[in-house]
């Protein structure tokens, strides 16, 4: 018989007080139910945003806008290959930057925007304001046009060899960032830029020497 059952054969006074303390007792249990939803909402993960948010410096800011540049011209080299490239690996190394960079600029983008900077660097395509080269790996409106007009192995070997000199221009872009910069977050994503682009690099050099 559960305290409930009993409670109607006390008097009424007492069953009162029984069925007040029930209710009392759900009470108190919905409202820790509560308490431990917004515990686990609260421990969740900070966005980008929010964790690029503290210290930061002109060298963190630069890096964000060149390198959103900079990785806008590699999805655009990038999605050329779907119907120019004829080496699989070259299509699927292609489907890689793309996946791996547009989210990387949607990230610097909202940086900047919590940061109060302005989206472009200032400057044109060709002069990123990296120091260790003339063009930090980006490639120029020439350039770009022949690998539009290039299609099969053609198309295979310049896109391998123009990636290669792109990614090693991040790559020294993202070391200026681990020099220079500021927030633990910017130099965080520069490190893996390195990483990642590094080993693209190496994967892509495999490519031309096979092709």
């Amino acid at each position: 018989m559960t305290a409930f059952t009993r409670s109607f054969d006390l008097p009424l006074h007492r069953r009162v007080a029984v069925l007040g303390a029930v209710a009392v007792n759900s009470l108190l249990l919905a409202a820790c139910g509560s308490d431990d939803s917004s515990d686990s909402s609260a421990s969740a993960p900070e966005t980008a945003a929010t964790s690029a948010a503290g210290a930061f410096n002109d060298g963190d800011a630069t890096f964000a806008q060149s390198m959103i540049v900079h990785h806008q011209q590699a999805l655009e080299m990038s999605q050329l290959a779907d119907d120019r490239a004829s080496d699989q690996e070259i299509k699927t190394l292609a489907g890689q930057i793309e996946k791996a960079q547009d989210p990387e600029i949607k990230t610097m983008q909202s940086w900047l925007k919590s940061w109060g900077k302005p989206q472009s660097p200032g400057m044109d395509h060709g002069n990123s304001g990296h120091s260790g080269g003339d063009t930090a790996g980006m490639m120029s409106d020439q350039d770009m046009v022949a690998l539009m007009a290039a299609k099969g192995t053609d198309f295979d070997r310049k896109f391998a060899q123009m990636m290669i000199d792109h990614h090693n221009g991040a790559i020294d872009m993202a070391k200026d960032e681990q020099k220079n910069g500021r927030n633990a977050t910017a130099k965080k994503l520069a490190d893996d830029v390195i990483k990642n682009q590094s080993t693209e690099v190496k994967q892509m050099q495999t490519i031309l020497d096979r092709l």
